[in-house]
């Protein structure tokens, strides 16, 4: 009898040791604090997409990755997915008038495409300028569009979702241009502030170049006219005149890459399906570049919050797996150009070193800051199934888990994860701990002052440890995480995987 229980011990004993809650994590407090200090000092100038602190953070990120032993990807350069960028920056000169009003550049109105122009005559009102077949809409149906100006409503129909609404603006300007449009107008009526939008667009930009771009010299902006009036009276067919002049954007070329590594799963049975951990490693650069104005002699947005917290985080993930290999394969991929509108991760979706289908989950790293060091913040939280891994990766180092602080703010919406939640994919951000985002919150958002001196080490590695532990435990349980029923990208999802 003793054998035999003995023996069921040792099988006991045996099983526990396999799975993720017998697992020993060796953190390095001093290394956390090592790559986040270099991530955001003053020498690689705010890592502002294509910059040279910016390909410097990269090759920090590569090499790393390289010395855990991460793989490189197929079709990767190396430890590089390069992404072809076009700089764009406003026109230097610009005048809009719409009736008796004039507009002023930089101030009532932006422009970020086409070139130099010359154009008036009666003004064209085009609703939302937005065509859905399958409903029977087609805004731009009966217009003669040929050499005009087009204004029409920012966003999309029956939509106020800041994301969807820079997605239309992009398909709006196609079917313009397709039209033969001399310039598309956007009159802004988004759930946003104004001025927060003219710092983000009216400076330099960067987009992926594309040499079918239709809508290359279609002059493209957007006008703050708080009236309605004077686009009724279009829809109306009053006349209303308007003129537009620009000198045209500016163009050229620069270079920035994703940083992409993989590290092969344990499972025989589920290493063919893989986990993506993600962070960006770009920020907003030096001055200007921030969209704000230098603070006494410094001028440099060193992003030590947003976003060496998450990339460090991500690093050292990759070295507690490398050292015991989860179920689950895992790519580590660290982001550029998220400051840019999630450009990198948009263009891994669109260009994946990994099939789609293959991935199960994407678990993204991202912070605007942290002012409760007793939690996590997490968007999305309880929208994939994965909720109970979450609660218990952040209890093994007490820490609360706090879902969503801010739902006002579409936080799910504006990070990386976004972009893998559009094509299906299961997908969460995982935050410093916030319950607002307040002004407290915010006083570091984006300014110089987000350095790393200002951080609380202590709490950060509890938080380090509690994203590593989340991280092993979504990669090695044996159920796929999935959208709740209901769930917005839910359809998607089961398009992706083929689930009906």
């Amino acid at each position: 009898m003793k054998m035999r229980i003995s023996l069921w011990l040792l099988l006991l004993l045996s099983w526990t040791m396999g799975t993720s809650q017998s697992w020993e994590l060796e953190l390095n407090k001093a290394e956390l604090e090592q790559h986040i200090r270099f991530l955001s000092s003053d020498e690689l100038q705010g890592r502002y997409t294509g910059s040279p602190g910016n390909r410097v953070a990269a090759r920090y990120i590569a090499e790393y990755l390289r010395a855990q032993g991460c793989e490189t990807v197929e079709g990767a350069d190396g430890y590089f997915q390069e992404i072809p960028f076009e700089s764009v920056t406003p026109p230097s000169s610009a005048s809009l008038k719409i009736g008796e009003t004039a507009y002023e550049l930089g101030k009532d109105f932006f422009l970020s495409n086409g070139g130099a122009a010359s154009i008036e005559g009666k003004a064209v009102f085009a609703e939302h300028g937005w065509i859905d077949e399958k409903g029977g809409v087609d805004h731009f149906a009966g217009l003669e569009l040929e050499g005009k100006i087009v204004y029409v409503w920012s966003g999309k129909p029956g939509s106020r979702d800041p994301q969807e609404a820079f997605a239309a603006s992009q398909l709006k300007r196609k079917w313009a241009a397709e039209r033969g449009a001399a310039a598309l107008i956007e009159v802004y009526r988004l759930p946003f502030p104004w001025q927060f939008l003219l710092n983000y667009l009216n400076r330099e930009n960067l987009v992926i170049a594309d040499p079918n771009n239709t809508a290359a010299e279609l002059v493209y902006g957007m006008v703050n006219e708080k009236s309605d009036e004077p686009f009724e009276n279009m829809k109306k067919g009053k006349g209303v005149m308007t003129s537009l002049e620009t000198s045209g954007v500016n163009k050229r070329s620069r270079r920035s890459s994703n940083v992409a590594a993989v590290l092969p799963g344990s499972d025989p049975d589920l290493k063919d399906e893989y986990m993506v951990v993600t962070a960006h490693y770009d920020h907003v650069g030096v001055g200007k570049q921030g969209g704000g104005f230098p603070f006494g002699q410094d001028s440099i947005f060193n992003g030590a919050r947003d976003n060496a917290i998450g990339v460090a985080s991500l690093m050292l993930t990759a070295k507690a797996f490398a050292q015991a290999p989860p179920k689950r394969s895992v790519l580590f991929l660290a982001l550029t150009a998220e400051e840019q509108g999630l450009v990198g991760s948009s263009y891994f979706v669109k260009h994946p070193l990994i099939p789609l289908d293959k991935i199960v989950f994407n678990f993204n790293t991202d912070g605007a800051g942290y002012n409760d060091t007793s939690i996590v913040a997490v968007m999305g939280y309880d929208r994939t199934g994965v909720a109970d891994l979450i609660d218990k990766g952040a209890e093994v180092v007490g820490l609360e888990v706090v879902a969503d602080p801010a739902p006002e703010q579409g936080l799910f919406d504006r990070s990386d994860n976004v972009s893998f939640a559009q094509k299906g994919i299961p997908a969460l951000s995982y935050s410093p701990g916030f319950r607002a985002f307040d002004q407290d919150l915010m006083k570091n958002y984006h300014q110089v002052s987000d350095e790393a001196a200002t951080l609380d080490f202590n709490y950060l590695y509890k938080y380090c440890e509690a994203f590593i532990r989340t991280a092993r435990l979504i990669a090695d349980h044996p159920d796929r995480p999935f959208w709740i029923s209901g769930d917005k990208y839910e359809e998607a999802g089961k398009s992706l995987y083929e689930r009906r």
